[in-house]
């Protein structure tokens, strides 16, 4: 979307200085007011990279009459006209407007419904409004707004930074970097790159680490990732059911193309009306072709979205449900997912595992005082009891990033200034040269390190996360760097405890009966991670630890991250190539995460997983965002993922049989008929009935074994079941025409009612075979669409017998021929119940 933006306008900003760039936007360090940004966006548009074209009615009702099939069938309603075949044109207008209709209530209803749960996972951003922060939708920034940046935030414009502590941006998917660059105020040249322009944070990029203030200057696709990303018009990954969907439509099409083609050109050969032929031609193609496939696919999507939001799953990329019941490996963390995710602080001890009230303040002061990511464990030691703090006062901070695992905080008080790091234990006591013992401090020698490592492993073994405290004297100066985080003195201890969930058990054993592995991939030590396993039930098959990994070649690790459930010890980019490798090995694989560090493996998962409480990136890069952090939840939105996937194929399975067997046949028998079996109008009106059943599919009951195990597109399977049943469907095609030509001896509009009753039969009643593997009569159709086939079955009957049929071309039938169309009909149903069992159990399911 081209967006007004020229009294905004500053080039290059980042060569200037902030107080002249805020001065030509008109804007304030207390940033905007709630007024003028209001009316920036109205005046600018939203913060996105495209309009966001809602589905009007006028707009979506349009879309329907685009398709290539609904084109030619409008051309050859105006040649009726043309040559004065009023009915003819009149009727093939009806039948497609009606189509039109039928697929646009459906599909503007599902649309509607998709827009209200995408508002939910909205994406924020912090901004100074009034002078206060203030949290806003991402699209509503406007230049001229003071964003608030922090570990885990996702640049939602182009800015530049006013102040900025230990700031570091992940800006790969724009420069290629592969480590995140400082971020820092200043000026640079106005011809830098976008990589040179150290002052500057753009769209689409995280925060790996620090904090920042940054003025906002271009928006939408006047940012430099809008601008790359409006040239490429880069698509998202196609999924595995997309593919397939694609494929199938290319033999659809091939097939269609021969039929036209080859049809027409015999008939007008053996002199049948020109117009006549072409317009049966046309209508044989539309009667092959699975018109409603794109309406059904989105109705089954969005019913899926919506059902899978009821269990507490928001879908934010429809495409990606067929993927979710595709999955068969779920890799998870722990935190959250197996345990509360209510972390508490069990307590602070000093070097030998003693209580102790010091270690304890020093944790309390760095929790207190840091003003970095929000996280669990500073939250239980901040809500624990705990000392009085007055008199202390914060200096600075070195704030936390995952390569030292650890955050600093410098605390002044009576004159004193103190460096206090907290984090993993093994980072702090490789920067500890000293040991608190009581009130004195003393060398670290190899006897305490090995106390430390034993009181470590101790704890551990029993399931609780383990940090490091470690304070060192410092003398005053304005700003510390990471540099000063050594010579540390060891404080001590912190043990949080983490309870398993309440009936995580049943969730990790329900998964695996759905055929999904789950594989735990944590940052924690073996020792902690093997505990919660065995907490909650997971038989560990194997562990690996990030070092190990680090040594495995790809190959390798191909074969071990296959038969490995238990990944510890492991950094982010580890956690993608993990991912990368189980997918190597045919997997499709599901990630649930929910930090900035989990991003590189959500956005590489076939079905990237996070919660409504993730950091912005982790969203972002997600597929499904779950309002509970919850395994349970989870395997609700998995079982819909499948009822979704498998109401999608039953549409398609009805329309490779009957529809492919009655055109067939219909084709067929126009070559030695002397007359065409149907009229275009009477095609196209039977694929018209039919898809009323087909509209309420996405509504069907799905029976359990179409559900217990993962199930992907599998376009040979069914250009089996197509053959198989199409062959079928042509042979009671064909006793058909036989039974109306040789017996009843029909006329040519007995045998087009005839014939017209019979394939509509067949075409509504196969879709209650094929939508099941049992028997018929043992599994139940949902209700609408029982309905919807039992009131088309009393139209297909009693339509010959109404005022239309004159008009459509059909004659009333004779109660003997009825009876003949009926029972032909029902040795059908049988024999495709019949068929349908010897099919499934040669090919194994």
């Amino acid at each position: 979307m081209e967006t007004n933006q020229n009294a905004f306008k500053v080039n290059p900003y980042w060569s200037q200085p902030p107080d002249a760039v805020m001065a030509q936007l008109h804007g304030t360090a207390t940033g905007l007011s709630v007024e003028d940004a209001s009316r920036r966006l109205e005046e600018l548009g939203p913060n996105s990279l495209e309009a966001r074209r809602k589905a009007t009615a006028l707009g979506l009702f349009l879309d329907q009459l685009k398709s290539p099939l609904v084109l030619i069938l409008l051309f050859a309603a105006v040649v009726s006209a043309i040559v004065e075949e009023w009915i003819d044109a009149t009727i093939v207008m009806v039948v497609v407007l009606g189509s039109a209709v039928l697929s646009f209530i459906q599909e503007y209803a599902a649309s509607a419904a998709v827009e209200k749960l995408r508002a939910r996972v909205q994406l924020k951003a912090t901004v100074l409004r009034d002078g206060q922060p203030t949290s806003i939708p991402a699209e509503e920034v406007v230049p001229g707004d003071v964003v608030l940046l922090s570990a885990g935030s996702l640049m939602p414009a182009d800015a530049l930074v006013l102040e900025a502590k230990d700031f570091f941006i992940n800006q790969a998917v724009l420069t290629g970097e592969t480590f995140p660059v400082e971020k820092k105020p200043g000026l640079v040249s106005g011809r830098a790159s976008l990589a040179e322009r150290t002052n500057c944070v753009f769209m689409g990029t995280s925060v790996r680490s620090g904090t920042a203030r940054a003025l906002v200057v271009q928006t939408g696709v006047n940012t430099a990732y809008g601008q790359i990303a409006k040239r490429l018009e880069l698509r998202p990954p196609e999924t595995d059911f997309e593919h397939g969907i694609r494929h199938f439509g290319y033999m659809l099409t091939q097939v269609m193309l021969i039929l036209i083609l080859a049809v027409f050109a015999i008939n007008v050969f053996f002199a049948k009306p020109v117009l006549d032929s072409l317009l049966f031609a046309i209508a044989l193609a539309v009667g092959i072709a699975p018109e409603l496939l794109p309406a059904i696919i989105t109705i089954n999507l969005s019913k899926g979205a919506q059902s899978m939001a009821q269990h507490g799953v928001i879908v934010r990329r429809l495409a990606s449900i067929e993927n979710f019941g595709s999955m068969d490996v779920l890799c998870t963390d722990k935190t959250g997912t197996l345990t509360e995710g209510v972390v508490s602080l069990d307590g602070a001890f000093d070097v030998h595992g003693q209580p102790s009230e010091e270690a304890l303040l020093d944790a309390y002061l760095n929790a207190h005082y840091q003003t970095g990511l929000a996280n669990p464990l500073d939250e239980a030691i901040t809500s624990a009891p705990h000392p009085d703090i007055a008199g202390y006062v914060k200096v600075d901070e070195i704030p936390y990033d995952f390569v030292r695992k650890r955050l600093s905080v410098v605390v002044q008080k009576d004159g004193q200034h103190t460096l206090i790091a907290k984090g993993a234990l093994e980072g702090i006591v490789s920067e500890c040269s000293w040991v608190r013992d009581g009130s004195a401090t003393i060398p670290l020698e190899d006897n305490l390190r090995a106390e430390i490592e034993e009181h470590y492993a101790q704890w551990s073994a029993k399931g609780y996360r383990v940090l490091g405290v470690a304070t060192k004297s410092v003398p005053p100066q304005q700003v510390y760097q990471r540099s000063e985080e050594q010579e540390l003195s060891f404080a001590g201890f912190l043990i949080f405890f983490d309870p398993p969930k309440p009936g995580v058990q049943k969730t990790i054993a329900d998964l695996a009966r759905r055929g999904v592995q789950l594989k735990i991939i944590t940052g924690d030590n073996r020792l902690v991670a093997s505990h919660i396993a065995e907490a909650v039930g997971l038989k560990v098959t194997d562990v690996l630890t990030g070092a190990e990994l680090d040594d495995l070649h790809d190959e390798a690790l191909w074969h071990r991250a296959d038969s490995t459930n238990l990944f510890v010890e492991v950094d982010p980019n580890q956690k993608e190539r993990i991912i990368l490798a189980l997918q190597k090995t045919r997997h499709v694989v599901g990630y649930m995460g929910d930090g900035i560090n989990d991003a590189p493996a959500l956005h590489a998962a076939d079905v990237g997983i996070s919660v409504d409480k993730a950091v912005d990136v982790a969203k972002e890069a997600a597929d499904f965002v779950l309002l509970e952090q919850d395994l349970g939840v989870l395997h609700d939105g998995l079982m819909q993922g499948r009822v979704t996937f498998a109401n999608t194929l039953k549409y398609v399975f009805t329309t490779t049989s009957a529809n492919f067997g009655n055109m067939f046949s219909m084709a067929g028998a126009s070559l030695f008929l002397p007359f065409l079996p149907l009229l275009a109008k009477q095609i196209l009106l039977n694929n018209f009935l039919s898809d009323f059943p087909a509209m309420t599919i996405a509504t069907d009951n799905v029976d359990i074994e179409l559900v217990e195990k993962p199930r992907r597109w599998d376009i040979k399977f069914i250009r089996s079941f197509m053959f198989v049943f199409g062959i079928i469907s042509s042979v009671f095609d064909y006793a058909t025409f036989g039974a109306l030509l040789y017996i009843v001896r029909a006329s040519e509009s007995e045998f087009r009612t005839g014939w017209f009753v019979e394939s509509l039969l067949t075409e509504l009643f196969i879709a209650l075979v094929v939508r099941t593997r049992k028997p018929l009569f043992r599994s139940r159709p949902g209700k609408y669409l029982w309905i919807s086939t039992l009131l088309v079955t009393v139209v297909a009957i009693v339509l010959p017998y109404t005022p239309l049929s004159g008009i459509l071309g059909f004659v009333p039938l004779p109660a003997p021929v009825l009876l003949l169309v009926i029972g032909i009909t029902f040795l059908y149903i049988v024999a495709s119940e019949v068929s349908k069992r010897i099919f499934y159990a040669r090919v194994g399911l």
